[in-house]
């Protein structure tokens, strides 16, 4: 296919190693438990008290399966993987240990994890490519520094989106993303929309569409992870400016 005129290419190049798709997976999966724990705790909803026990467990071996699949690697293990090794290990022990509490607590508990699985893919990334020099970083046209962006946020369970009076408006958490940039990767095929998936952050404000990477997203952000600002085409290619841009607005 060809690229379109903003710079998003739609056949990525392929991530350093399926290991680190596989922790975007996992980042994927304890977005979709966290979400269910949120259905759950919806004031009326009366969930048995274990119900999200068999996810947490499932969660628990996943993150051993990933580990497993990381440590097949035979990385340097230098202080940065050393800690992205020991954060996996602690999200295990945290989604074994929660299908043993309340689902309140439970829910604290993986909290974070979708944020971390998606840190600990990106120092991977950065190791894997240190490591091998031969790997080949995508095209310049492959996607620009705003869509990198809202990919990643997506990933990490941050994004949702709802509808009022005919207007679509974006729920963010700390790094804003266009509504138009999240039409983009929707219309390419790189996120997708859970209906009514999340509880809207303002109550009682029902139900929001939870945005989610595709398989086809899960590949573009993989091989755009670990790269260093120098080695970004949108970064490598943008000549010093010579002064200040003046400030844009967001919506």
């Amino acid at each position: 296919m060809t690229a379109p005129s903003d710079g998003l290419l739609f056949d990525v190049t392929a991530s350093p190693t399926p290991v680190v798709d596989r922790l975007l997976r996992l980042a994927d999966q304890y977005v979709q438990h966290n979400d269910a724990m949120d259905r759950y705790l919806i004031p009326g909803k009366h969930a048995k008290p274990d119900a999200h026990a068999e996810s947490a467990r499932a969660l628990s071996a996943a993150v051993g399966a990933a580990l497993h699949t990381v440590l097949a690697e035979r990385l340097y293990e230098g202080p940065d993987l050393s800690r992205a090794l020991l954060r996996l290990r602690h999200l295990a022990f945290l989604s074994n240990a929660s299908a043993e509490q309340s689902p309140q607590e439970a829910r604290r508990l993986t909290a974070l994890a979708p944020a971390d699985a998606v840190d600990i893919a990106e120092t991977v990334a950065r190791d894997i490519r240190r490591r091998s020099r031969g790997i080949p970083l995508a095209p310049v046209s492959e996607l620009a520094s705003t869509h990198r962006s809202a990919l990643r946020e997506i990933a990490c369970g941050h994004i949702a989106v709802s509808t009022a009076l005919g207007r679509q408006y974006v729920h963010c958490h700390t790094t804003p993303v266009r509504i138009s940039a999240l039409r983009k990767l929707e219309s390419n095929g790189l996120v997708e929309r859970a209906a009514s998936a999340t509880p809207s952050v303002y109550a009682p404000g029902g139900l929001e569409d939870r945005m989610r990477l595709t398989a086809a997203g899960i590949t573009a952000l993989a091989s755009a992870l670990g790269r260093s600002p120098a080695t970004r085409p949108d970064v490598a290619a943008a000549p010093a400016p010579a002064a200040a841009p003046a400030p844009t607005r967001t919506r």
